[in-house]
C-alpha cells in the first residue's frame, strides 16, 4: 500500500480521505497544482492593484463588502478577520476529522481558484504530515461555508489558539516551534480563503459515507444470522425476483446474503414452514438496498465536492478574472444526507423488529426471550428497550433540519443548508445503528445455539464465531451492558466484516 497521496485538486477520492484521516498516511502536492496556486496568487495581486473591487482582498465580507480595505493594511485585516469568526462552540471535532477537514480543503486549494498565498498551501500540508490538528469547535457553521469553524485553523496558521501535536494538546505556537514550522504573516484574501470554504461538512462528511458503507455491509451480514437464527424463508433472496426489478441497492444486497448463507441449512428442502415471513425479515434486502441507493447519489456529489472550487469570489485563471458566486452552496448534496438518514431511520426501525421477533416464542419456535430456561432466566427480556430508545433518538435524527435557517448578516445572507449539522446527525445515526445491529447479533446467535443450527453458511459460520468469542452463550442472566458495548465494538472496529469478507472474496 502506498504511504504517500499525492493531491491535484481534481482526483481525490473518499478512501484516500479515510487513509490521511484515520490511518495517517502521508501527502504530497502535484508540482502542477502549486503553479496554479503562484499563479492565482499573482493574478489577484495583479487586479487588486489595478483598483478592481475584489472582495475578501482590497474589499471587506459579508455586510462589509462595500469597506475599502488598503494595502497597509492587508496583514491586520486578515488577522482579525480570523479573531472575528472564531465564534464557534464545543464540541471539538475529533483529530481524525480534523484530518479529513484539512485534507478536504488542501485539495480544493490546489484548483488555483483562491488567491491564497502558496505558504498556506504548503502549511495545510504540513499539519498532515507533522500531525498538527487544529481544535476546531464543531458547532457553529450555517453551512453557507463553515467559517466561524475554520477560523480555528487560521488561528492556528498564525501561532494561537490550541493544537493537538502528535496526539498531545498544547499552544499553536509551541507545536510549530516543536515541528520546525513558522507561524503564517496573513496577507490580502488569505483570511477569507481560509474560512470561507465547506471542508468541515465535507471532511466529516466523507468519514460519514465510509462508516455507511461499512455499516449496510454488517447489515447484511447479521440479517443473514437472524435468518438462521430464525429459521427464517430464503425464497425472497431469489436472484430472479431482482431481475426482474432491478433497483441495483437490493439486487447488490441479496447477492451478498446469498453468498453469507452459501451452504447454510436454510438452502435445505422442508426447512422452514412459513410461507411468507413478517415483512421485517421478507423486505430487508430490499431495505438494505434503499440505503445503498441513497449512499450512491450522496457519494456522486460528494465526489465533485472534494474536487471542485467552493471558494467565493472564484479565479478564473486562464480568463484572468475573478467572479463573485455562490460556490459555497452545497444543499445538493446536504439533501443526499438527509435522504440518507432518512434510509437509515428504516433501515433501525427494521432492525428492530428482526430483533423482537427473534425474541418471539410463537415466531421462532424457540423459548420465550431466547432463555435457555424458562423458569430460571430471563434472558432477553429487557433488552428490548434499549434497542427501543435508541431507535427513538434515530427517528428524532432523521427530521430533515436543511430547512431551518435565519436571514443572517443585516439581511444579505438569507438561506442556508445547515450542512455541518445535517452530516454531524447522520453520524449519530450511524453509531446508533452500531448498538441496534449488535443487539440484533446478540439475538441471531443465541437463537443459533438453541436451535442447535450447525450447518452456517459460509459467511454467518465466521460471523458466528467472530461474536463467540467476544460474547459467550447466555446461559444465565447477567450484566447485558457489558455484553452490548462488546457488540457495538466489535461491528466498529469492523474486525466482523473484513473476516467475513475476506473469507468470501478467497
Amino acid at each position: 500500500m502506498d504511504k504517500t497521496i499525492l493531491l491535484d485538486g481534481k482526483s481525490l477520492k473518499i478512501e484516500e480521505v479515510i487513509k490521511v484521516a484515520k490511518e495517517g498516511l502521508k501527502i504530497e502536492i502535484c508540482s502542477e497544482a502549486m503553479e496554479k496556486v503562484e499563479a492565482s496568487r499573482l493574478l489577484v495581486f495583479e487586479l487588486a492593484n489595478s483598483d478592481v473591487p475584489v472582495y475578501g482582498f482590497n474589499r471587506g465580507v459579508g455586510l462589509n463588502k462595500d469597506r475599502e480595505i488598503v494595502a497597509k493594511y492587508y496583514s491586520d485585516y486578515n488577522r482579525n478577520l480570523i479573531y472575528a469568526h472564531c465564534v464557534a462552540v464545543e464540541p471539538e471535532a475529533s483529530q481524525e476529522d480534523v484530518r479529513a477537514i484539512l485534507m478536504a480543503r488542501l485539495n480544493t486549494l490546489l484548483l488555483g481558484c483562491t488567491g491564497i498565498q502558496p505558504a498556506i498551501v504548503t502549511l495545510y500540508k504540513d499539519f498532515l504530515n507533522h500531525r498538527i490538528h487544529p481544535v476546531i469547535p464543531q458547532r457553529g457553521s450555517v453551512g453557507e461555508a463553515d467559517i466561524s469553524c475554520l477560523s480555528h485553523i487560521g488561528l492556528a496558521m498564525i501561532g494561537e489558539g490550541e493544537v493537538y501535536y502528535q496526539n498531545v494538546k498544547m499552544t499553536a505556537a509551541e507545536a510549530l516551534e516543536k515541528a520546525g514550522l513558522q507561524p503564517i504573516e496573513l496577507g490580502p484574501k488569505d483570511g477569507l480563503a481560509i474560512v470561507s470554504s465547506n471542508a468541515l461538512a465535507a471532511g466529516q462528511g466523507a468519514i460519514v459515507l465510509q462508516d455507511v458503507m461499512d455499516l449496510i455491509d454488517t447489515a447484511d451480514i447479521i440479517y443473514a444470522l437472524t435468518l438462521e437464527g430464525y429459521r427464517g424463508n430464503v425464497t425472497p433472496l431469489d436472484e430472479k425476483t431482482y431481475e426482474v426489478r432491478p433497483f441495483p441497492g437490493q439486487a447488490h444486497s441479496a447477492k451478498m446474503v446469498r453468498q453469507y448463507l452459501e451452504g447454510s441449512y436454510l438452502w435445505l428442502p422442508g426447512v422452514t414452514d412459513s410461507l411468507q415471513d413478517p415483512l421485517s425479515l421478507r423486505g430487508s434486502c430490499h431495505l438494505h438496498g434503499s440505503v445503498r441507493d441513497a449512499l450512491d447519489y450522496v457519494m456522486k456529489y460528494m465526489d465533485i465536492q472534494l474536487n471542485s472550487s467552493d471558494d467565493n469570489p472564484c479565479v478564473i485563471l486562464e480568463e484572468k478574472r475573478i467572479i463573485s458566486c455562490s460556490n459555497y452552496e452545497v444543499t445538493t448534496w446536504v439533501l443526499g444526507f438527509e435522504m440518507l438518514g432518512i434510509a437509515l431511520s428504516h433501515l433501525s426501525r427494521n432492525t428492530c423488529y428482526r430483533t423482537i421477533k427473534l425474541g418471539n416464542a410463537k415466531l421462532t419456535g424457540l423459548s420465550r426471550f431466547l432463555t435457555p430456561a424458562d423458569t430460571s432466566v430471563i434472558a432477553y427480556g429487557t433488552i428490548q428497550k434499549t434497542i427501543a430508545s435508541l431507535d427513538t433518538e434515530i427517528r428524532h435524527l432523521s427530521n430533515p433540519a436543511t430547512v431551518d435557517y435565519l436571514s443572517l448578516a443585516g439581511d444579505v445572507e438569507d438561506h442556508a443548508n445547515n450542512s455541518p449539522y445535517v452530516v454531524q446527525k447522520t453520524a449519530k445515526i450511524v453509531d446508533n445503528l452500531r448498538y441496534i445491529l449488535g443487539i440484533e447479533a446478540m439475538h441471531a446467535v443465541q437463537a443459533i445455539d438453541l436451535r442447535k443450527a450447525t450447518r452456517l453458511g459460509k459467511g454467518t459460520k465466521v460471523a458466528y464465531e467472530i461474536i463467540r468469542q467476544e460474547i459467550p452463550f447466555l446461559d444465565r442472566d447477567r450484566n447485558l451492558s457489558v455484553d452490548i458495548k462488546k457488540a457495538y465494538e466489535l461491528i466498529k472496529s469492523l474486525k466482523m466484516l473484513k473476516e467475513v469478507k475476506a473469507t468470501i472474496e478467497g
